[in-house]
């Protein structure tokens, strides 16, 4: 009963409501305060129109909050963030009302001398903090002096236990400059409190929220200092709070510290003496990596809802000309021009980006028409990647942005474009690809047999040369990196196989002084370039990823500086550079981080660190590899490998569930190459696993190619048979995939693969599995008229009314009219064909012995048949059997029956409210 009510009873007394409730507010009796304080915010609600009551109501509170007994000022305080929202609300009628008469109790409670008291406005506070009900002026003026006063070195240890813990929280939820200014001196002094561990322990486990509160610049000048303490502390809870914040505190400092410092000091977590702490330490070692990321420079970026999606950014300008590239909509694969599937639709986030769409789109359909027509001088096949020269080609572009195949008539210089403003200019060598073009042409003249895109070393080494000023650039280090496999490939494979010439010594810059012979490379030679440039790490995925490889460069000033003489020299060293992939040097993340990462999944450390690290690895790995990025995505494939092999069903549970994330991050080449065995190793496994990909099914299917993906179509009827039979959520879970799965296949394979195990879940045990595959079977029928494969879906009906509307049991039946009240509501089929192929199967149920089918002929009928307008027509030659048969079922001698022919229900919802009633 509302505290109102009860004060408006009237009594021997004869007291008025607000007489009475002033009686009990101080009675003698503790319950009755109790349940005045409780039920403040009805009075207020009641007592608010008029402004001497709403005062005297006011007095009644400041007198309550005096009260003697803790429990009557705990009821109190808990009522107060309501109250100060009813207070905003009417803010007109009494605009100072909760400053002056409420903002002083909580401020005074956060000293209250009983504990519970002291906890009700703690967090009283913060809710007020978070719903902007307190005023900068009482935050600066009366909550922060209070809380600097409980947290002064000398002050009673409980206080500072608890004020630490309210600064921290609170800290979020003020302005940087209100926490820069006030809190943060005192926050840097209790970090080094000696006297109690648990204030230093706060402190460690909230420093990532006081550095995201205060910024970058107060972060690494005040608060990297202290957390260099906090991380070497003699506590090991300490240095355990540290490492589980680690990735919060890397957020918020600069690319420099976050290299240079945080690095080092993680290493030095991961190696610590604690095995707690070495735990914590690698639980956050993937999400401490990924502050390294720029999905950006991958191509990708996170939506609102947090998924990864595809964005082609604008240096895919310069994108190989064997793969089409549109920043209005991307296809899943290289060769998905000629494919008939829909391309996935990407909205550019800013109209910056439209701009550049506009653009780029042009750019693209030039670069698709050169591809189309030079097909065979770039590419083995529409799916295959770029050969050497493609390769070459398109690095060097990524670069220089003066081809002639990126130039724009009537692109200025002031267009906005992320490639070229974000980063310094490259050198200028349309001239050099002109030559080396020139050179090619003319040697495939020369050739006995046809070669295409093959060149000449010489010309490649001055590409090489112009690139070398630049080479503290990651992405001209990633050029580099191409331009010398396409090196070596013809320095070592192309000698004997085609008639060679002295060449004059070239290279002056390179420090190795290679002296090379000019050759002309046969078709065999040529073959081999592609192979060797399809194996670099950097041509491993997109070439939009080669022109945006690194996140950030690294402070180490020997791997900024490192020259093109000395980066051939290593990879002539370890020749040929891909028999350990993990030796690879990326400049991405610092190569420690790396390693302890990659060392996760070594058994001795689940020995020695924690059993379960190898989830935790197979749990941030997608993370690792979009900061990678696709390109160093040798330095994770042995790791993943080993979790998708991995004894614990967990983790390659794990792996299951994310699998579809990071075949978006590697894109399809590496997906069919890497991903595509391991994922069909996950279609075998346990149900638990399973679950994992069948989750996901649709979303990594759509990212294969077309042939790649019909493999899937013999595979999926597994999914069928589960572990165990009672696990229908496993079928259901099939069932709904499939009803998008059905896009990414034409008619005929959807009539020659799914319609089997559509019809086999439609007669499964348990009625949820039928009944979404119910709506499966119309999403099929609704496939074949809209790609008008009416023969395909004739042949679909007939099968229907054979095996439902004949069938022997009367479930089968009731699907039948299920289907086809299904099939009109999503107008799936023409009105003529529905009314000559399936209207009297339909209307024949009409004589069904079972009242169930005919409960669910009577819905068809009333609720969805009748109500289109093909039915409303007059003269209609259907019209006039439906309703015959309505009018029979009205008469029913089932009640159900005759009530749903009569009726016609807004909702199905209530269907079983009214039987009921009835």
């Amino acid at each position: 009963m509302r505290i109102t009510a009860f004060l408006d009873i009237p009594g021997q007394d004869n007291l008025t409501p607000l007489a009475r409730l002033e009686k009990y507010a101080f009675s003698d009796n503790v319950f009755n305060r109790q349940i005045i304080a409780r039920g403040l915010l009805d009075v207020f609600r009641d007592f608010s129109t008029n402004e001497e009551d709403f005062l005297t109501v006011m007095e009644i509170v400041v007198r309550l909050s005096e009260d003697a007994e803790p429990t009557v000022r705990t009821e109190l305080m808990e009522q107060i963030p309501p109250i100060a929202i009813f207070l905003q609300e009417s803010r007109p009628k009494f605009p100072t009302a909760f400053f002056e008469y409420l903002m002083p109790i909580v401020v005074r409670y956060l000293t209250d001398v009983n504990n519970q008291v002291r906890k009700a406005g703690q967090e009283a506070l913060l809710i007020l903090l978070e719903q902007d009900l307190v005023a900068q002026s009482d935050i600066e003026n009366k909550v922060c002096p209070i809380l600097l006063d409980l947290s002064a070195p000398d002050s009673d240890d409980e206080y500072k236990v608890e004020a630490v813990n309210i600064i921290c929280k609170m800290a979020s939820m003020l302005s940087r400059t209100t926490v820069e200014h006030m809190l943060l001196p005192r926050f840097c002094e209790l970090c080094s409190d000696g006297k109690l561990f648990q204030v230093r322990k706060i402190c460690a486990a909230n420093f990532g929220d006081i550095c995201n509160a205060v910024g970058q610049e107060a972060t690494e000048r005040l608060l990297i200092p202290k957390f260099f303490e906090l991380c070497s502390d003699s506590v090991w809870g300490m240095r355990k709070a540290c490492a589980e914040c680690f990735m919060a505190v890397s957020y918020t400092t600069s690319p420099e510290v976050r290299r240079s410092k945080l690095s080092p000091l993680f290493i030095s977590l991961i190696s610590d003496t604690c095995r707690w702490v070495r735990q914590a330490a690698f639980q956050s070692l993937g999400p401490f990596i990924s502050t390294f990321a720029n999905p950006s420079s991958a191509g990708l970026y996170i939506r609102e809802d947090g998924t990864l999606s595809i964005r082609p950014p604008a240096q895919d300008v310069n994108s190989n000309p064997c793969q089409p590239s549109n920043n209005i909509t991307v296809m899943p694969s290289s060769a998905a021009l000629s494919s008939s599937e829909q391309p996935m639709e990407i909205k550019p986030e800013s109209s910056t980006e439209q701009t550049s769409a506009e653009v780029h789109t042009k750019l693209s359909e030039d670069l698709n028409k050169n591809s189309l027509e030079q097909s065979s001088d770039c590419c083995a096949s529409p799916g295959e990647d770029a050969s050497g020269l493609c390769q070459a080609d398109k690095a060097a572009a990524g670069g220089s942005g003066g081809t002639k195949e990126s130039s724009v008539p009537g692109l200025g210089s002031d267009v906005f474009n992320t490639f070229l403003y974000w980063r310094p200019p490259l050198p200028d060598i349309s001239h050099d690809l002109e030559l080396l073009q020139f050179k090619a042409d003319k040697h495939n003249d020369g050739c006995s047999g046809p070669c295409n895109n093959c060149v000449a070393s010489n010309e490649i080494k001055k590409v090489l040369e112009s690139l070398q000023e630049h080479i503290d650039d990651p992405d001209v280090q990633a050029q580099v990196q191409v331009l010398s496999a396409a090196l070596r490939a013809a320095q070592f494979d192309s000698v004997g196989d085609c008639d060679t010439k002295k060449m004059e010594e070239s290279g002056d810059n390179l420090q190795n002084k290679m002296i090379l012979d000019e050759t002309v490379v046969s078709d065999a030679a040529c073959k081999q370039v592609q192979r060797d440039i399809l194996s670099s790490p950097a041509s491993q995925g997109d070439i939009s990823d080669q022109s945006s490889t690194s996140v950030l460069k690294s402070t180490d000033s020997e791997e900024q500086h490192r020259g093109t003489s000395v980066f051939l020299r290593k990879e002539q060293e370890n020749n040929p550079p891909f028999e350990d992939d993990k030796s690879k040097l990326q400049d991405i993340i610092p190569q420690p981080l790396l390693d302890q990462y990659l060392s996760m999944t070594d058994p001795a450390r689940a020995q020695t660190v924690d059993t379960e690290i190898a989830k935790h690895c197979a749990y941030s790995l997608p993370g690792v590899a979009l900061t990678l990025g696709r390109q160093n995505w040798h330095c994770l494939k042995d790791t993943y490998e080993t979790l998708a092999s991995d004894v614990q069903w967990k983790v390659r549970r794990t792996l299951a569930f994310s699998i579809h994330e990071l075949a978006v991050i590697l894109g399809d080449q590496l997906t069919a190459a890497d991903l595509v065995p391991i994922f069909n190793g996950f279609l075998k496994d346990l149900d638990e696993v399973r679950i994992g990909v069948l989750k996901h099914l649709y979303d990594f299917l759509k990212l294969l190619h077309a042939d790649k993906r019909r493999e899937y179509l013999y595979q999926l009827q597994e999914f069928v048979v589960t572990d165990n039979s009672r696990n229908w959520r496993f079928r259901y879970e099939l069932a709904e995939q499939l009803i998008l799965i059905l896009e990414l296949y034409n008619p005929n394979d959807v009539y020659d693969y799914l319609r089997h195990i559509a019809l086999t879940l439609c007669s499964d045990k348990v009625a949820e599995v039928r009944w979404i595959s119910f709506k499966l079977v119309v999403a099929i029928l609704q496939k074949f008229y809209a790609n008008s494969a009416n023969a395909l879906g004739l042949n679909f009906i007939n099968e229907l009314v054979v095996r439902f509307r004949h069938c022997s049991k009367w479930v089968g039946r009731q699907a039948f009219a299920f289907i086809c009240q299904a099939v009109v509501e999503e107008e799936c089929m023409p009105v003529d064909q529905f009314v000559e192929h399936l209207l009297p199967s339909l209307l024949s149920l009409a004589s069904d012995p079972v009242p169930n089918v005919r409960v669910l002929l009577a819905k068809a009928l009333r609720q969805t048949l009748l109500e289109k307008a093909y039915f409303k027509s007059v003269g209609n030659p259907h019209l006039e059997a439906a309703e015959e048969t309505i009018l029979a079922l009205q008469s029913d001698r089932d009640q159900d029956v005759s009530f749903f022919a009569t009726i016609k229900l807004k909702q199905d919802n209530m269907d079983n409210i009214t039987i009921e009633k009835q």
